[in-house]
């Protein structure tokens, strides 16, 4: 694909407080839309919180994007709960239309508004989306479906809107769509060939240390910490 193409619209700007959500944890997974223009740090959108920041936020967790194509797969599957009326069910800070994580890239430049972003990793979810859906399993369904959304780090900060073009600026790793990434870190078991190339992308620490370990140990890790939760 040629730099400078659209790849897709933000179609809501959305951020969210940290308050107390579940089992005594803080959280700012509920988000709400933004009118005009937001601005864009390092660290994230203005006015945006994370609740933990032992897990989320940081510049490698900016900002939190979500395909709205999901939405139908997940109301298909579940129903017509809720949280899912409108978007921001995720988490997500940027709800985009146009691109999922089948076509994006890791690395990926992209100029949305004023602000240019990297594409740093594909979305680990949690147990609070168990809770916010109301769902026991909710955290690893969207595991499995692979429609997790992706983070952004902030390169040049500037500001984001409802109504904003996605424009690719720089494509350097085209033959690891964040889909393919996804499916050696989730799916069956990979051979040390497909860990040991993955090994050569712009990783982030903590997916190096897990892809490292898998290589020294030839076993998965335990998701359930993270996926099911404290208990």
């Amino acid at each position: 694909m040629p730099t400078g193409s659209r790849l897709g619209t933000v179609d809501m700007v959305l951020t969210g407080r940290a308050v107390e959500f579940a089992r005594q944890r803080p959280s700012a997974i509920a988000k709400a839309p933004r009118t005009g223009r937001v601005a864009v740090w390092r660290t994230g959108l203005d006015g945006d919180e994370q609740g933990d920041t032992r897990f989320h936020g940081g510049p490698d967790k900016a900002v939190h994007a979500y395909a709205a194509e999901h939405y139908p797969e997940w109301i298909d599957e579940l129903g017509r709960l809720p949280v899912l009326a409108a978007p921001g069910a995720f988490g997500e800070n940027l709800s985009t239309t146009g691109i999922t994580e089948a076509g994006l890239c890791l690395g990926d430049r992209l100029r949305i508004g004023s602000t240019v972003f990297e594409i740093s990793q594909a979305r680990q979810p949690c147990w609070k989306l168990n809770e916010r859906f109301g769902v026991p399993d909710m955290a690893r369904r969207v595991q499995d479906k692979l429609r997790t959304g992706w983070y952004l780090r902030v390169l040049e900060p500037g500001s984001v809107a409802a109504g904003d073009d996605i424009l690719l600026l720089e494509r350097p790793h085209a033959s690891w769509p964040l889909l393919r990434l996804m499916r050696l870190l989730y799916g069956p078991p990979a051979g040390g060939g497909a860990l040991r190339e993955a090994l050569r992308l712009p990783l982030v620490p903590s997916w190096r240390a897990l892809i490292e370990r898998r290589l020294a140990t030839g076993t998965i890790e335990d998701w359930s910490p993270r996926i099911d939760g404290p208990a």
